[in-house]
């Protein structure tokens, strides 16, 4: 049976909608890759080579990089409009807003209408305090792609910090958002309701928020706990932090706000100024845009909003996730590591730092980090069961097993849920030859999750290759294919059970199958040759079995395939007859 890659892990911190409706915004993401500047490794060694260099980097997404090679280039040709275009566009991505001003300033001064340069003098303003300047940038910003959703977000604090509340809340009002992001405009509006102390207002507006389940994130739970919190309504704090407790990303915010409802401390106001509000305000908007194809704009949305406020955790944790996405795995992790201490996500920051620290095959911080974090905190199971999934990545299956043993120690009550974490160590307990726990295991994963096809495959696959249980194990299988028909692990766990009990045409049919979903998974091709050989195809079998080696499989994988290359297959033994069933 192939194994899967693939971690059984929390999502990110933001829920994001759909970014379909901004096309047209990603202006200086993408260049096609079929550039010929790609091949390129180009040095900056003259102002040409800076310039390929930077084009490099840009393709790589490497900004900070981009940044300075265009700068390089800049500073040759100063008077050249393409390169200080391409420096703005850089140096907003890697964040350095103080030196991309200028820049925009002679953006602007060569386009009425230049997006983003208008974007960072707004902000320049707004930093400042000079509101009504700011406001009165705001009204050149274009009318399209992302920017119809942030103009009138910032002129509305804009118009707070002119004192203008009511102005401001009008400005909102009048604003036709695409569908999905009016929840958007009523947030803002229940934010700068509750700056502007219209306290009832502002309860009725966080009371309709948090009561929409579908649309709500722990950040709106955050500021209206908060609010709730201010104004002594208790109650109403504790259940809503109530209901978010058990989620792994915000169990530290709530813990601290259930701490703080215990000692009756009143905490500050999280949106105390006008600059507060704006830069919540592009957060949002890089958080709507937190999804593949929109990255690159996320990216920039998030850099300004820490320019307008840089101690801003949460963006600092978006920024990290963009860089994670990205692939820039040294940057992700410094960037988890920037974030304060003090501050609630530092725990789900340094989550996020055994991950990251794991990818960049720094494997034993990872664990000594989750360890320590799972001794601050004795009856959080969270950091052991990520301890586990890291064992169980790098076949370490006892370690595994006891480390999801200490999880379900610190755990309550089953969760429908909770089928992961018994599948995870039903996994580590196969994979540690502990089969009796391992079926256990799987068995009340399917009590709590009847249809999860991950489960129905392993437990189906493990009772047909013991040659026990073989009419319901089959059933099981064939029902993961149907409710997983794209998943190619799955598709070859089918396969591969119709040639252990010897129905090998049906096994030929569904491993090429699975070769077609995952064509380059060694373990896949070595079955799909075996399937071959026992059909009479031996040329094809020979080639599967080469096309497996290329795919660099475990020694011990090479070196049957190898054997078979040289001899073929023995006479074939069905799982039915190898068990005496």
């Amino acid at each position: 049976m192939a194994k899967s890659n693939s971690k059984l892990m929390s999502g990110p911190v933001i829920g994001v909608l759909s970014c379909l409706l901004f096309p047209g915004i990603s202006a200086a993401a993408a260049e096609s890759k079929s550039s010929a500047l790609e091949a390129q490794e180009a040095q900056p060694t003259s102002p040409l080579g800076a310039y390929l260099a930077a084009r490099h980097a840009q393709q790589e997404r490497n900004y900070a990089d981009a940044a300075r090679y265009m700068g390089t280039a800049l500073q040759a040709d100063p008077d050249n409009d393409d390169l200080v275009r391409r420096t703005f566009m850089f140096r907003i991505s890697e964040g350095d807003i103080a030196k991309a001003i200028p820049l925009a300033t002679r953006i602007a001064d060569l386009d009425r209408r230049s997006g983003f340069a208008d974007l960072v003098l707004v902000l320049q303003k707004l930093k400042a305090g000079n509101y009504e300047e700011a406001l009165a940038r705001t009204r050149m910003l274009p009318d399209d792609g992302v920017e119809r959703l942030v103009a009138p977000l910032l002129s509305a604090w804009a118009q707070v910090g002119m004192g203008k509340a009511s102005q401001a809340l009008l400005t909102l009002a009048e604003v036709k958002m695409p569908n999905g992001l009016p929840q958007l405009l009523m947030f803002h509006h229940a934010l700068i309701a509750d700056k502007t102390d219209r306290i009832d207002e502002a309860a009725q507006l966080y009371d309709q928020l948090t009561s929409d389940t579908a649309h709500l994130t722990w950040r709106t739970v955050e500021l209206a706990g908060n609010f709730y919190e201010r104004h002594q309504r208790d109650a109403a704090a504790r259940r809503l932090f109530q209901r978010f407790k058990s989620d792994p990303d915000s169990g530290a915010v709530i813990d601290a706000a259930m701490k703080r409802l215990d000692s009756g401390a009143i905490p500050k106001r999280l949106i105390a100024t006008p600059q507060d509000g704006a830069a919540e305000a592009l957060f949002d908007i890089a958080s709507i845009l937190n999804a593949r194809e929109t990255l690159d704009i996320a990216l920039i949305h998030a850099r300004l909003a820490l320019y307008l406020k840089p101690n801003f955790p949460i963006a600092q944790l978006l920024v990290a996730e963009i860089a994670d996405e990205l692939g820039h795995n040294e940057e992700a992790l410094a960037d988890y590591r920037a974030i304060d201490r003090t501050s609630p996500l530092y725990w789900s920051a340094r989550s996020r730092q055994a991950a990251m620290l794991d990818q960049l095959n720094r494997t034993d911080e990872a664990v000594a980090l989750l360890r320590s974090m799972a001794a601050e905190r004795p009856h959080d199971y969270q950091p052991m069961i990520e301890l586990g999934d890291v064992l169980r990545s790098h076949d370490r299956f006892k370690e595994a097993v006891a480390a999801y043993d200490d999880a379900f120690a610190r755990y309550g009550k089953d969760k429908p849920t909770d089928w992961r974490l018994y599948y995870s160590r039903g996994i580590a307990l196969e994979r540690s030859q502990q089969w009796p726990r391992a079926e256990m295991d799987f068995r009340r994963a399917l009590e709590l999750e009847p249809e999860q096809p991950l489960v129905l495959n392993y437990l189906g696959y493990s009772w047909i290759d013991q040659g026990v249980h073989l009419d319901r194990a089959l059933g099981m299988v064939e029902r993961a294919v149907a409710l997983s028909p794209n998943d190619g692990y799955i598709v070859d766990s089918l396969g591969w059970a119709y040639f252990r009990l010897g129905n090998f045409a049906k096994a030929t049919e569904n491993l090429e199958r699975a070769i077609e979903l995952v064509p380059e998974d060694p373990t896949i091709n070595d079955h799909l040759g075996d399937a071959y050989w026992r059909t009479g195809r031996h040329l094809e079998a020979r080639f599967q079995w080469n096309r497996a080696l290329l795919f660099k499989p475990e020694a011990d994988e090479a070196s049957k395939i190898e054997s078979k290359l040289e001899h073929g297959l023995g006479r074939p033994v069905s799982a039915v007859q190898s068990k005496g069933g």
